[in-house]
């Protein structure tokens, strides 16, 4: 499959039919739509369907049709992860001749007893190296992982500035694929948002400690990298996390219709957008156009919170 090439901004959302979209997927919705239509751009939908075993029956229809109920209209077809298989091996392939990958035979409880403690930016448990120089003799492979290197991955985060991290303190080297075969999430996004040709990633927060190491496999590659923006996260409301059980936002729940313009304001407002009150008279079309030609991502919050409907 060849990369798409275009001139102008390419972005995308990406969500996983393994339940309906919350409150904090609306607002990853609407920001990387936004951003991607200021440019006179594309956005993209595609569905990380991957895990096969976690995704629930009809929730990728579900999810198309509840972004349309908000005029959040994609462009082009919709892409699936597990229509790119073919070219994850091929990449696969890629770095196995590079040398830059190896397999590896510890578990994940034998990780968690070398490792100091999980890090706690993406629950994610520093490699130790174990199996860098082979595995012990019989041993079976449990996933192979990519080489980092002891240096700092940085990139400039249109919300958040300078971010800077170094692979080996925060997830040394981490796995591009199982020992069964399946892909892991780092690998198939790479090549997922190469095949597209996006150039525009704006997505939440809670993804922000996982971009250095895309950064680090899209250097590896030689592909170009993407603009990023992480948007500050939706908390509930004694501000812990937001649960994905929480505050759905499904068409087939049947619990967006009539508050579409109400919640596409709020979005607009916990982004830091402060729409103006006419604006919920009009429809959701209307709301998004004034969206469009106001965004400014200097106006993003520092901090994420509750949002108020």
């Amino acid at each position: 499959m060849e990369k798409c090439q275009y001139h102008h901004v390419v972005g995308r959302f990406a969500p996983s039919p393994t339940g309906a979209l919350h409150i904090g997927s609306l607002v990853a919705a609407v920001g990387s739509y936004l951003m991607a239509k200021q440019g006179g751009g594309r956005w993209l939908l595609r569905l990380d369907d991957l895990d096969a075993q976690r995704q629930v029956p009809g929730m990728a229809d579900d999810i198309m049709r509840t972004l349309e109920s908000f005029g959040l209209l994609w462009d082009g077809e919709v892409a699936f992860q597990s229509r790119h298989l073919e070219e994850y091996r091929r990449i696969f392939a890629v770095l196995q001749q590079m040398g830059a990958i190896y397999p590896c035979a510890c578990s994940r409880r034998e990780i968690a007893r070398s490792a100091s403690a999980p890090h706690l930016e993406d629950e994610c448990m520093p490699y130790p190296g174990t199996c860098r120089g082979g595995m012990k003799a019989n041993a079976a492979i449990r996933s192979w992982r990519v080489r980092v290197p002891e240096e700092e991955i940085c990139f400039a985060d249109m919300r958040k500035g300078r971010f800077c991290q170094t692979l080996p303190a925060v997830s040394g080297d981490f796995v591009l694929r199982r020992g069964d075969g399946e892909f892991a999430y780092q690998l198939a996004v790479v090549v997922d948002d190469h095949l597209a040709g996006v150039n525009q990633v704006v997505r939440g927060d809670d993804l922000l400690a996982s971009t250095p190491r895309q950064i680090y496999l899209q250097r590896l590659l030689g592909f170009p990298q993407p603009d990023y923006c992480h948007l500050p996260l939706v908390a509930g409301p004694d501000g812990s996390k937001l649960s994905k059980r929480d505050h759905l936002v499904s068409h087939q729940l049947g619990n967006v219709a009539g508050r579409e313009r109400a919640l596409l304001l709020a979005v607009l407002r916990f982004l830091g957008q402060n729409p103006p009150p006419e604006l919920a008279r009009c429809s959701c079309s209307t709301i998004l156009e004034w969206g469009i030609a106001h965004v400014n991502p200097r106006q993003l919050p520092a901090q994420g919170g509750v949002l108020v409907v």
